[in-house]
């Protein structure tokens, strides 16, 4: 059968390999399509406002980095629970931090236990009172 060929734009059979289609398609995975949201985008700005736009690892002085304490440069929002792990809790303020793209690294490499990140936010949630 005779199609338009969306790689090479001719008409050809629509079994033949034109060699125009790009190898290694990959399919966008569940995790991108979130990410590319409003949802995401509105909940990561909340995040970023909540933690005050700061890094709150470089802040509390947890672990060294060399930079400085009140670091509010290349700030990602983090998942304590990965996407992966549960997925329910993607938009959860609980599982969500603001901090640097060094600790991201280490966070996503589990140099910096998912239970120092869960009392970080849950600081950053409920604030002590005097």
């Amino acid at each position: 059968m005779l199609k338009s060929c969306k790689y090479c734009g001719r008409i050809h059979d629509s079994k033949l390999d034109c060699g125009k289609k790009p190898s290694g398609y990959k399919r966008t995975s569940y995790k991108d399509k979130f990410r590319w949201t409003s949802l995401w985008k509105n909940k990561r700005d909340e995040i970023k406002r909540r933690d005050r736009r700061m890094c709150q690892v470089c802040i509390r002085e947890l672990y060294a980095y060399g930079a400085r304490k009140y670091n509010f440069q290349d700030i990602q929002v983090h998942h304590i629970d990965s996407l992966e792990e549960n997925y329910s809790r993607r938009l959860d303020n609980e599982n969500l931090i603001a901090i640097c793209s060094h600790h991201h690294e280490m966070a996503e490499q589990g140099e910096i236990p998912k239970q120092v990140l869960f009392d970080i936010v849950r600081e950053q949630e409920y604030p002590p009172t005097s």
